[in-house]
């Protein structure tokens, strides 16, 4: 039986993804899960505008990129650039295509402002949205060193922000990071059904927000010098749907040789999901962010048909109608941003299921520094139920666990998280969840990339993480999904909060990741030790460094989120090599 301490006070969370099935029941979900869905994006999606800081910046920095001249500003030590393109407008007949070079310009370009954001629709808790579709730019922070130095190449970091449905890489803002030495890279790219839309015979189709990520890998390459960077010394990071896009770059052949170190935060590679995880009437799927191309194109189907474009046996036809269409009508289909929260597979971007790739070894070969927070799931069930309005009771509980894992295995999971180890059966539900299917797939992926690669693995257990929103009830969000965040990029919402022992946290954890994009190892001077990863836990319980402002050292995962049962219990471990079973009953 599984025990858990009482939690903290309650912290509101940033907004994981919702992936959706090509069925109709699928897309009927709650508008409160539906608007939650549009956080994760950063908890600077909140403010109303991107870009780091309040201080004036001072104009006067130029450079040259491949396409032309760009002028930069001042911000305190660093130069930042915003807004620079990096690909063509994927608008017109260019929308849902693969993304192409950059029409250069003549004379400086600004390069002070944040560019567009990727079309989008707003939330309730994010009120953010664009139907501006030449949004494919990047923002560039520099360190101070490239100014003292400028021929000392520095390390680059280039940032892909999560969720996949809402905002952009301007709000991330990069200063800490390049404080510590990195020039750091913030990325747009296409989201929702600009990104994943598929037709049959249509090239890129269900990838083109991932080739767009690759186009921008492709930019720091090219221009990575003429900002102090080294192209040679590239790491590609992301948290949830951008940690995911990262494994996908780790198994996508074209993007060999576009970076030397990878950084996935609260990534679901290798992570299947249970019946009703994500809420009632949300099917089981084998995997979380994967899907076929027939899948994906069965998606695109159910999600355009309202907008009287299909000609059935002519997907020429339809591209060229959906292409016709305004964006502003494309964003009015009810959940057709949300329901594109996945990268189809079995074609030349991504050749082969990535899970299965990754278990095999066909991967690139590069570092990974790679982790979850310690209550993953809470985000979810917090924001469907307690913090809301609508009380997760003992019933709903007993149903959830039988629409996950059948009545027979419910009740061996009911015994072995009994609602009186926890102060409600929401966090109870929750923790299932979070050990069933967060853990135990960080887990997976932890072991498939060690057997070939050093791996070191974290987690992030601050409970009193700051909140960026102020929600109602006192469910405890605890370290809750993507919570690590703000402690790497600055956040003007989360800094007033932190106390003496956050700050050293945030210190610690810049400094691990700083070290880990400069040498591949995040080992750094006045740092507790951080060993890597070694798979098979029987024998080595590997190493996984837990990430805590009262303490930083390892844990034991497997024990914490009791993997044992799991590996034995509701499904088990997938085998190698292959996809786990469905679990939805």
């Amino acid at each position: 039986m599984i025990h858990r301490r009482a939690p903290h006070p309650p912290h509101p969370p940033h907004a994981p993804h919702i992936p959706h099935a090509p069925r109709r029941a699928a897309f009927a979900l709650t508008a409160t899960v539906l608007t939650f869905t549009a956080l994760l994006s950063a908890p600077l999606a909140s403010v109303a505008q991107p870009g780091p800081g309040s201080e004036a910046p001072r104009t006067g920095e130029i450079v040259r990129t491949d396409a032309g001249l760009v002028r930069g500003a001042r911000s305190g030590p660093h130069r930042v650039f915003r807004g620079i393109p990096y690909a063509g407008a994927p608008k017109g007949r260019h929308r849902w295509a693969p993304p192409r070079p950059v029409q250069p310009w003549k004379g400086v370009r600004d390069a002070t402002k944040p560019g567009p954001l990727c079309p989008q629709v707003p939330s309730a808790y994010a009120q953010i949205s664009s139907t501006e579709e030449d949004c494919l730019a990047l923002n560039v922070t520099t360190p101070p060193a490239a100014d003292r130095h400028p021929r000392r190449a520095a390390p680059v970091l280039v940032w892909i922000h999560g969720d996949g449905t809402v905002g952009g890489g301007g709000f991330f803002d990069g200063r800490r990071l390049a404080g510590r030495g990195l020039v750091v890279v913030t990325v747009n790219y296409r989201l929702g059904v600009f990104g994943g839309l598929a037709l049959p015979g249509l090239k890129g189709a269900g990838t083109f927000g991932l080739q767009d990520q690759r186009a921008a890998l492709t930019w720091v390459r090219n221009n990575a010098r003429a900002f102090g960077g080294d192209p040679g010394n590239v790491t590609v990071a992301g948290v949830s749907f951008g940690a995911s896009a990262v494994a996908g770059h780790l198994t996508s052949p074209a993007s060999k040789g576009l970076f030397h170190r990878a950084v996935m935060a609260s990534g679901e590679a290798v992570m299947d999901m249970p019946a009703g995880a994500m809420g009632p009437g949300v099917p089981g799927y084998p995997w979380y962010v994967w899907r076929t191309g027939r899948e994906m194109e069965d998606i695109t189907t159910e999600m355009t048909s309202a907008l009287g474009c299909r000609d059935r046996g002519r997907p020429q036809r339809t591209l060229a109608c959906l292409r016709a269409l305004p964006v502003k009508t494309i964003l009015k289909v009810p959940h057709i941003m949300n329901a594109f929260q996945a990268f189809g597979y079995g074609n030349p971007t991504l050749p082969e299921l990535p899970p299965k790739a990754l278990r095999a070894g066909r991967f690139h070969r590069v570092p990974v520094l790679s982790g979850a927070t310690l209550d993953e799931h809470r985000t979810f069930v917090g924001m469907m139920y307690d913090a809301v309005g609508r009380k997760f009771t003992e019933a709903d509980y007993g149903r959830a666990l039988r629409t996950a894992f059948g009545k027979a295995a419910a009740k061996r999971v009911r015994a072995e998280y009994p609602t009186a180890a926890f102060p409600s059966p929401a966090l109870a539900w929750a923790t299932v969840v979070t050990d069933r299917m967060w853990a135990r797939g960080t887990h997976a992926q932890h072991d498939a990339l060690a057997r070939h690669v050093p791996v070191y693995a974290y987690e992030f257990a601050d409970r009193d993480a700051p909140m960026f929103l102020p929600l109602p009830g006192d469910f405890d969000f605890g370290a809750f999904h993507a919570g690590d965040i703000p402690y790497l990029f600055e956040d003007e919402t989360a800094e007033p909060q932190f106390t003496p022992g956050q700050r050293r946290l945030t210190a610690a954890m810049s400094g691990y990741w700083a070290a880990f994009a400069r040498t591949g190892a995040p080992g750094a001077a006045g740092l507790p030790a951080w060993p890597s990863y070694r798979p098979d836990h029987h024998v080595n319980r590997p190493h996984t460094q837990s990430l805590a402002p009262h303490r930083i050292g390892p844990v034991d995962y497997y024990r914490e989120h009791n993997l044992a049962f799991w590996s034995t219990q509701a499904g088990g471990p997938p085998a190698k090599g292959g996809p786990p079973k469905a679990v939805s009953r």
